[in-house]
């Protein structure tokens, strides 16, 4: 795929047509005019058997916006520059946009060669291409009149494709949308070029701009029919599930549940005039132009919010564009599509050099930013971001977390546990759902795994402190001690509830005191010694089998009151067994 770009009326179409022997221009104003004024596409087979196809942009400055909608997906350039006119006002501006976007791979072809030595035009061009991202590049010079020097374009441009880097066919499908249109019989047609991924019949795309879900019902490329296109290449895409006019320009077409749409960027910026930008520019990323409010950041960075949320990643490269004044502003690296709020007092600055500090950084070393700005990050989310996966694993959901912040946690998590202790002391400790809250964390799952990291029990729901869960405060442990006391010397006499009050023994002192393991509950408000079970059970197999509730009752020393709710809890721990008549007998022991 290549683009062409340069001044208008320099001869773009006139080579891609003598070249390909289609003719570009799609419009009929546009053959009459003799001026490209929107998108034009054609293709052809190189002499080394190759194919090649060309997006023919407008050169006029009334049409630069369509000029960078073919420009942005492609990765090289067939630059145009007339030998009779030299370097001109679109010259400039195409090329300032191509840096901006960082296309690194180019020809110039110097046009008009048969009216004026191509030397002084072909020295101008390659002096201002070199101090770009295209470098130095190869140039031929040609005339579309007597064709003269077509071979050695031809040779140029087969050298140009073969020196491009292999994409990447298995990487999420982004197809930026360039033209969209309806068919008999067919129904909607969507064109772009797909930069990267693989394409097939049948896939399941998503649109970007709704999150419609529509399925690939056809496919061409080069004007044949195609079960799968692979990256790079101009497609035509049949779909099915949308309507024609439910896409147009500048939207595109996804990989499923692999793109985040953010309408806030944090961006490094590029170029001469990056660091006094108006408030207000326009965005080109793809074939897409969207408005953007510009808040600088510091030298060389700003925040970038869109009027219109677009599938973006770290790494994009895009440009602002100042259309009032028609020029290029600046060149744009994508740093973080999920950026922090800006609240707090120089909190701006501080992003600034943040980001300033990561420009040029490796994508590993973005991510470990990002991950750490967020906490936690699951792997689609960061693949969603254009970052790798990093962090380290909590679980088998996916879910990462930056080791700092793991650590942190944990000292945070202790702090809780004591701190809550102190302030509930009756309680075993911090409910789970509190710990998430205070600690902020994605899930409770999180807090188990926590918990466990820090040593510290999961409990009931809550995350107890190890080795204090028997202590007591001291006047709740004054009161279980008395009623100990008493308990000793009369087992099963159950306190009432106007002992307890005495006591000063609450449901929440009585519960704790259970926990700790120094209290049974038999039932509500009855209370005796742990192992009290057992002892009964003991005290009645020395009776006649089976015996009644009275006598169970004399046997225990206790009353009624007791004597039921203690019987039924024997009968559930299966020491005794009710029968028929309601009485009840002493389960023989099991054998060992």
């Amino acid at each position: 795929m290549i683009a062409t770009a340069g001044h208008v009326d320099h001869g773009k179409s006139t080579l891609v047509r003598l070249l390909t022997g289609m003719e570009p221009d799609r419009w009929e104003e546009e053959r009459s005019r003799g001026l490209t004024i929107d998108l034009g596409f054609a293709w052809t087979t190189l002499p080394t058997g190759d194919p090649i196809a060309f997006v023919d942009v407008p050169g006029h400055e009334r049409f630069v916006p369509n000029m960078l909608a073919g420009v942005g997906p492609v990765p090289a350039v067939l630059f145009v520059v007339a030998a009779d006119e030299g370097w001109m006002p679109q010259s400039t501006e195409h090329l300032a946009a191509l840096d901006a976007l960082g296309v690194r791979h180019g020809l110039l072809a110097v046009t008009r060669s048969d009216l004026a030595d191509p030397g002084p035009a072909r020295e101008e061009a390659l002096a201002r291409m070199a101090g770009t991202a295209l470098g130095a590049v190869d140039s031929v010079a040609v005339s579309g009149r007597t064709g003269d020097g077509l071979d050695r374009l031809r040779s140029g441009l087969a050298r140009l494709t073969a020196a491009l880097p292999r994409p990447d066919a298995d990487a999420d499908v982004r197809l930026w949308v360039d033209r969209s249109f309806s068919i008999d019989g067919a129904g909607t047609v969507v064109t772009g070029t797909l930069a990267a991924g693989t394409l097939r019949v049948g896939d399941e795309l998503m649109l970007a701009s709704t999150g419609a879900a529509m399925r690939v019902r056809g496919l061409q490329s080069l004007g044949q029919d195609a079960r799968t296109v692979s990256a790079v290449a101009r497609t035509a895409v049949n779909l099915r599930g949308v309507e024609r006019g439910a896409v147009t320009r500048g939207d595109a077409l996804l990989t499923p549940g692999r793109w985040r749409a953010t309408g806030e960027i944090d961006v490094t910026l590029r170029g001469e005039g990056s660091e006094d930008l108006p408030r207000e520019l326009v965005l080109h990323m793809g074939s897409a132009a969207v408005t953007v409010r510009v808040r600088p950041l510091g030298a060389g960075t700003a925040r970038l919010r869109l009027t219109r949320p677009l599938p973006l990643r770290v790494g994009d490269r895009a440009l602002l564009r100042d259309p009032g004044r028609h020029r290029v502003a600046a060149g744009v690296d994508v740093l973080d599509v999920r950026p922090p709020d800006l609240r707090r007092r120089g909190a701006a600055r501080r992003r600034g050099a943040e980001l300033a500090a990561l420009a040029g950084a490796s994508p590993a070393v973005v991510a470990d930013a990002v991950l750490r700005r967020q906490r936690f990050a699951t792997a689609d989310e960061l693949r969603a971001m254009g970052l790798p996966v990093v962090g380290e694993q909590l679980g088998g959901g996916g879910l990462r977390v930056h080791p700092e912040t793991w650590s942190g946690l944990l000292d945070e998590l202790r702090a809780l546990v004591d701190r809550w202790r102190g302030d509930h002391p009756l309680e075993p400790g911090v409910p789970v759902d509190a710990v998430r809250q205070q600690l902020r964390l994605p899930g409770t799952g999180v807090v188990e795994r926590l918990a466990g990291a820090a040593s510290l029990p999961v409990v009931e729901g809550r995350v107890c402190c190890p080795g204090r869960r028997g202590e007591l405060p001291p006047p709740v442990e004054a009161a279980v001690a008395e009623l100990t006391a008493a308990l000793l010397e009369r087992p099963f006499a159950a306190p009432d509830a106007h002992r307890l009050a005495e006591l000063r023994l609450g449901a929440r002192e009585l519960a704790a005191a259970v926990r700790a393991g120094r209290l049974l509950k038999v039932a509500d408000g009855v209370f005796v010694l742990p192992g009290g079970e057992t002892r009964a059970g003991e005290l009645l197999a020395g009776l006649p089998q089976p015996f009644t509730l009275g006598e169970a009752r004399q046997a225990l020393g206790t009353t009624r009151r007791v004597a039921v709710p203690l019987l039924e809890l024997l009968d559930r721990r299966g020491i005794t067994e009710r029968l028929p008549d309601s009485t009840r007998r002493v389960r023989a022991p099991r054998p060992a």
